[in-house]
């Protein structure tokens, strides 16, 4: 394609655009506010730190262009990131996953309450996501002493001669870590799921038992969930943007740094050069990075789910 046709379709591609705003230029006026607000939110700061991702800036002195520095110190300079990132991808390949799956199976089992327990048992569920207490109560489970409840019972069984150090020992830092961070993965994604199982039309069952489907399996897959695909897909929106954030029950539970960097993850590291060190290029360069993996692991997701009741 010459370069004088490109330009005639891009341009009669902005043609259409203005007249269709034009057209429906109500809803882009109400939809402004929203736009604006993303805008400034989000475009702007992703666009900023990627632009300071490639300079030298410790707030106190004007930004330096250093090109391809940052992310060549962090790929090949930098040990603690490189441990941060394996840390995080096992925490990630894990608990979004397996806290995805939960999320979904506890609320299509909630679902099937009477109204009123639902919403009982929904706010249990939901609780532990939001309630910053739940630090203090894994703390005091996985107590190094033996007075904590796990170093406790296990006493008493004669299963172990010595309390365990749970949160201090490297050996056992990261199965801890799971367990918290699965508890407390039902978030917005089960919330999600809770109301995207409400959107189901009832008779889609009926007319799916006239057409040969005989139990609730394939209800499930041939009804429930090709109707609930974009809740699906801002749960796994939400599973991933979790397991891949997760730095505070790192820090809750394990001290910052945790020894030998044992469930250091690139969020921990992130927010070690950006909120301690002050500098916000090589920060930026982290974020940068962090950013681009949700976006690939993103559109993985919207692939597979994209196959959901085929």
């Amino acid at each position: 394609m010459s370069l004088k046709r490109y330009a005639a379709k891009r341009w009669a591609q902005l043609a259409g655009l203005f007249k269709n705003v034009v057209k429906n230029r109500t809803c882009y006026l109400l939809l402004l506010p929203f736009a604006a607000v993303f805008a400034v939110f989000v475009v702007a700061p992703v666009a900023i730190s990627v632009f300071y991702s490639f300079t030298y800036y410790n707030i106190l002195e004007p930004p330096r262009f250093v090109g391809l520095q940052n992310y060549i110190n962090l790929l090949l300079g930098d040990d603690v990131f490189l441990t941060a990132v394996k840390n995080t991808f096992i925490l990630a390949a894990i608990t979004g996953p397996l806290g995805y799956l939960m999320s979904f199976l506890f609320a299509w089992l909630i679902y099937e309450l009477p109204r009123y327990i639902r919403a009982v048992v929904t706010v249990i569920f939901y609780a532990p996501s939001i309630s910053g207490a739940v630090y203090v109560i894994w703390t005091i489970i996985f107590s190094g002493d033996s007075y904590g409840y796990i170093n406790s019972f296990l006493l008493n069984l004669e299963l172990i001669d010595a309390p365990i150090l749970w949160l201090a020992d490297p050996k056992y830092m990261m199965p801890v870590a799971i367990i918290v961070t699965l508890w407390m993965s039902l978030g917005a994604g089960f919330l999600a799921f809770i109301a995207g199982l409400t959107t189901v039309d009832e008779t889609q069952y009926e007319a799916g038992i006239m057409d040969g489907i005989t139990n609730r399996w394939q209800e499930l897959w041939y009804i429930t969930l090709p109707n609930m695909k974009g809740m699906l897909l801002f749960g796994a929106v939400m599973a991933i943007t979790q397991s891949f954030g997760i730095a505070d029950v790192t820090t809750a539970l394990f001290g910052f740094p945790s020894t030998d960097y044992a469930v250091h993850t690139v969020v921990n590291h992130l927010v070690d050069y950006g909120s301690l060190r002050f500098e916000m290029g090589y920060a930026s360069a982290i974020a940068t990075l962090l950013f681009l993996t949700m976006i690939i692991c993103n559109a993985l997701v919207r692939k597979m789910l994209n196959r959901v009741g085929t």
